[in-house]
């Protein structure tokens, strides 16, 4: 979970962009209390590279905080963006 000013500021597309540059696969979406939520999977140093540039985002984001834990592996074949929940 992705929190700050992160709706509204393409993150969700730069988060798209971003994961598929690193070889990531997975999803990105908002979420209706103003957080972005993202499922990232791949390579370790990838994943640690794709959260380091994740905590500036794109240029209008404020990125106040990552808040991340272990998920269960889906089976998914590339990065997509998917609707608010």
């Amino acid at each position: 979970m992705i929190h700050g000013r992160v709706q509204g500021v393409w993150y969700r597309g730069w988060t798209v962009a971003t994961a598929r540059e690193l070889g990531l696969v997975g999803w990105v979406r908002n979420r209706m209390d103003g957080r972005v939520e993202a499922l990232v999977q791949g390579e370790g140093a990838a994943i640690d590279r794709f959260l380091a540039l994740a905590q500036d985002g794109p240029p209008a984001a404020q990125v106040v905080g990552i808040d991340m834990q272990d998920a269960l592996v889906e089976d998914l074949h590339a990065f997509e963006q998917r609707a608010t929940a």
